[in-house]
C-alpha cells in the first residue's frame, strides 16, 4: 500500500481541505488519509472497482464516497488549491486522447449531463487538455469529447493562468490565438505551421521543454476528470 501512499508532507497539504476534518461541522472522518490512498491505489494501479482488494473495505462504499466528493467539489477544490502554487516562468499546453470504456457506448446520459465522450478515428474517446508548469504540475485541466480540436480549449485554460511564456506544438499555431496570447504579454513559443508564408521566430531553447507535458501525460492513469485532478494534484506535491 505504501507504494501508492501519501507522504506526511503531502498529507499535510491537503488534509484541511477534506470533509470531516477536525473542527469541521458534521462527523469527523478519521480515515480520510486512508480513503485518499485507496483512491490513488485504484487509479494508479489501473484496476476496476470490483478488483479493489477487500482489505480496503467495501468497494461500493469507497466508490460511493468518491462520487460524493466529486459531486461536492472536494476533488476540484484540492486540485485548484495546489495548482495555485505554480511556476509562472513558462507553461506547456497539450492534449491526449483516452479510449472510453466499451460499456459507455449507447449509455443514457442522466439529466442530460455532458459525459465528454465522442467519436473520433479511434472510436469512442475523450480528450484531456492540460496546462503544465515547469515543475511537471498540472495547473489547468479540462475534458472534452475526443473529436474536439485542441485549439478550442486553449483560451479557457490560459484564462486560468498567467505564464511569462506559453509552449505548444504546431497544432496551436493560429493567428487569432497568437494575437490574444501576445495581448496578454505572454510570449508564444509555438512553431509556425509549414504552410505559413512568414514563419515566426521562437526560442527553441524553451520549446525543447515541451517534453515535460508529454511526461506528465505518461503518468496519468485515469479517464475521469475528477480522478485526473486528484492524481495531478498529488503528482504536483514534491
Amino acid at each position: 500500500m505504501r507504494r501508492y501512499g501519501l507522504s506526511d508532507s503531502q498529507w499535510k497539504r491537503i488534509k484541511d481541505l477534506l470533509p470531516g476534518r477536525e473542527g469541521h461541522v458534521g462527523g469527523t472522518a478519521a480515515d480520510n488519509r486512508l480513503f485518499v490512498e485507496v483512491v490513488l491505489y485504484r487509479y494508479r494501479a489501473g484496476i476496476p472497482w470490483r478488483d479493489l482488494p477487500t482489505r480496503f473495505g467495501d468497494r461500493k462504499n469507497v466508490h460511493r464516497r468518491l462520487r460524493r466528493w466529486c459531486e461536492g467539489g472536494v476533488i476540484e477544490r484540492i486540485f485548484r488549491h495546489l495548482a495555485a502554487d505554480r511556476d509562472n516562468d513558462y507553461m506547456m499546453i497539450d492534449s491526449t486522447i483516452v479510449r472510453a470504456h466499451q460499456h459507455s457506448a449507447g449509455r443514457v446520459k442522466k439529466g442530460g449531463a455532458d459525459q465528454a465522450i465522442g467519436r473520433s478515428h479511434g472510436g469512442l474517446t475523450s480528450k484531456i487538455h492540460a496546462i503544465v508548469d515547469a515543475a511537471v504540475k498540472a495547473v489547468a485541466l479540462s475534458l472534452t469529447p475526443g473529436q474536439r480540436a485542441d485549439i478550442t480549449e486553449t483560451e479557457p485554460l490560459l484564462d486560468e493562468v498567467d505564464p511569462k511564456a506559453s509552449i505548444a506544438d504546431r497544432a496551436y499555431d493560429a493567428d487569432l490565438l497568437i494575437k490574444k496570447i501576445e495581448e496578454r504579454q505572454i510570449t508564444p513559443v509555438i512553431p509556425s505551421r509549414k504552410n505559413r508564408r512568414d514563419p515566426r521566430k521562437i526560442s527553441f531553447h524553451l520549446y525543447k521543454n515541451r517534453n515535460i507535458i508529454e511526461r506528465f501525460f505518461a503518468r496519468l492513469k485515469s479517464t475521469f476528470l475528477a480522478a485526473v485532478q486528484l492524481v495531478s494534484a498529488i503528482i504536483g506535491i514534491n
